[in-house]
């Protein structure tokens, strides 16, 4: 009884196998019947990718990103104010909308002038005392030069006096004629000391009216200063163009445009005026190319926000030297370029981010294959001529390179034809149309 138990186990598993054995079989005689060595007479054929070697142009760009920016434009910056107490607070009471189109002279910013306008009234006060000081014054040494001039005409009387009564000396006593004489002598020196009193009094009053002239100027000065910073407070565009407000950090935790209310620095540029019509653009190349691009170049150029625009552009300046990315690793250097946008779009406005396609090199009318086409091995370049189904691994000579091309020189003919992917050929493949 339990060698029977034995004996059907062992039979069920031999069963089992030969099933399994059995499923397996017709599974690998399923899978070989596709194969390309067992398809039978009306089997497709295995299609492989080609290209004919034509003629037309190889065209080879360089790409370029940066953003736009106008080529004529005038900052609005907020004014650095002449006045010796200029550290005012400067609070814009009027800005104009960004994006709207302004004339030349037309006000474009306005700051709080009124605590200035006050100043300017205090100091000018102070000129207008200054002025009256002056007067006063010099009408105070007009009677201190007078008192002066009549001391000085008394004593002159009393030195003629003394001299009168001193030619009488003959009949005198001897005594009588030196006390004469005394008197004389006196009398002089009081005039000549008087006299001299006079000149130095004329200079003292003279510098005592320049120091009141100089305190006038100083006052007169400090309020044209402010005069001039007034007249600078209300700001009109020195040009026709649009309006295009500056960014800057809001309490230093939010960027935000300048508006009204907005307190500005000395110097802060908040606002531009630029001309549409005459734009730029502003990118960088790695300097692996940078020797492929020259001033003159043509050029397409995208943008990113408006994806439908391409504009024409031409290379105007190549940077002459290399800067690296703060973001970026510090042996990856660039190269400044700039573009100028040929046409016009009123969608294209400043600071736009956008890319630019440099026509480094063309040639037209030459011996072309699909670049997909080459394989490089080191300095050698092969690609693999398809002919009665048959792949032919060839060598050629290349000349330019580009993005979609490359320039054969020598190795193919025209209307031959290679595999656009090169790859193990199947023995009956033929070309995909």
């Amino acid at each position: 009884m339990q060698a029977s138990k034995v004996l059907t186990a062992g039979g069920l598993f031999a069963t089992a196998a030969a099933l399994g054995g059995w499923a397996l079989t017709a599974f690998l005689g399923s899978g070989s019947a596709q194969s390309p060595a067992r398809r039978g007479p009306d089997s497709p054929s295995a299609l492989v990718q080609t290209a004919a070697v034509d003629r037309g142009p190889v065209e080879r760009t360089v790409r370029v990103a940066g953003h736009t920016m106008a080529r004529n434009f005038v900052s609005i910056t907020a004014l650095r104010m002449r006045g010796p107490d200029s550290g005012r607070t400067l609070v814009l009471i009027y800005l104009a909308e960004g994006g709207k189109f302004v004339k030349k002279g037309e006000i474009v910013a306005q700051i709080d002038a009124q605590s200035l306008k006050d100043h300017v009234d205090d100091v000018h006060s102070q000129v207008v005392q200054a002025e009256a000081d002056i007067i006063k014054r010099k009408a105070e040494q007009a009677i201190d030069r007078e008192n002066l001039r009549q001391s000085l005409r008394q004593a002159k009387a009393e030195w003629d006096a003394a001299k009168l009564d001193a030619s009488a000396a003959e009949i005198r006593t001897p005594i009588d004629r030196e006390l004469l004489q005394l008197s004389v002598d006196e009398a002089a020196a009081r005039y000549k000391e008087l006299e001299q009193d006079v000149k130095t009094q004329e200079e003292a009053f003279r510098a005592e009216i320049r120091i009141l002239e100089l305190t006038k100027e100083r006052h007169v000065r400090h309020r044209d200063r402010h005069a001039h910073d007034l007249e600078r407070f209300t700001m009109r565009s020195p040009i026709d163009g649009v309006v295009v407000r500056e960014s800057f950090w809001r309490g230093g935790m939010q960027q935000g445009q300048f508006d009204t209310g907005d307190t500005v620095t000395p110097g802060t540029t908040f606002l531009k005026i630029v001309n549409p019509g005459d734009m730029q653009m502003m990118g960088s190349i790695s300097q692996t190319v940078a020797d492929e691009v020259r001033i003159g170049q043509p050029a397409l150029i995208r943008f990113d926000g408006y994806p439908e625009l391409q504009l024409p552009g031409r290379v105007r300046l190549v940077g002459q030297m290399a800067s690296g990315g703060w973001r970026q690793q510090f042996w990856t250097r660039w190269m400044s370029v700039t573009l100028d946008i040929l046409g016009n779009d009123p969608r294209v406005i400043p600071d736009l981010s956008t890319s630019a396609d440099i026509v480094v090199g063309r040639k037209e009318n030459v011996l072309r294959v699909p670049m997909a086409a080459l394989t490089n091995e080191g300095i050698r370049t092969f690609v693999q001529v398809f002919d009665a189904g048959r792949a032919e691994r060839r060598e050629v000579e290349v000349g330019l390179r580009g993005q979609d091309h490359a320039e054969i020189l020598s190795g193919l003919k025209e209307g031959e034809r290679v595999l656009v992917q090169p790859t193990e050929v199947p023995p009956d493949a033929r070309p995909a149309t």
